[in-house]
């Protein structure tokens, strides 16, 4: 039988934690996520293209596809929607008309900045109820996927 040495073992229960960690958040995140956007009628899909829109002066329908990895058609769905709700704006561009660039509107920026603030007061509520050890692995961890690029 094969033995696995101490820092392969370490490494694992590193990532058993981290996944728990994820896990935990995730749920209290998303819980309080859900609340927050079923009060503005906003979906989860909804919501994620919000958070591209948010880093980016405009998305054209097929790069909203690509990121959501919908069909063109089901992009345009949550485009219009939003579009309803005045989180997004639709503009031609000048220089080909059939070319549809979506911007987010101060309206949409309001709502994934308050949802970030949600998230973040949440993350730093599960922060603080680290012991130390939990706390050194976090830092090690983030350390980690800080030297990784995450799409």
């Amino acid at each position: 039988m094969k033995t696995i040495n101490a820092p392969v073992t370490s490494t694992l229960v590193d990532t058993d934690r981290l996944a728990d960690f994820v896990l935990f958040t995730q749920r209290s995140c998303i819980l309080n996520l859900s609340t927050e956007l079923n009060k503005g009628n906003v979906s989860f899909p909804q919501f994620f293209l919000l958070t591209y829109l948010s880093s980016e002066e405009y998305l054209t329908m097929s790069d909203i596809a690509k990121k959501m990895g919908h069909s063109t058609a089901a992009a345009t769905g949550l485009v219009d929607r939003l579009e309803k709700l005045a989180y997004v704006e639709r503009a031609h561009a000048a220089e080909d008309r059939r070319k549809i660039m979506v911007r987010i509107t101060t309206k949409g920026t309001e709502l994934v900045s308050k949802m970030r603030g949600e998230i973040s007061n949440d993350l730093a509520g599960i922060l603080a109820d680290m012991d130390e050890d939990q706390a050194d692995a976090f830092e090690h961890t983030k350390r980690a996927i800080r030297g990784r690029a995450i799409a």
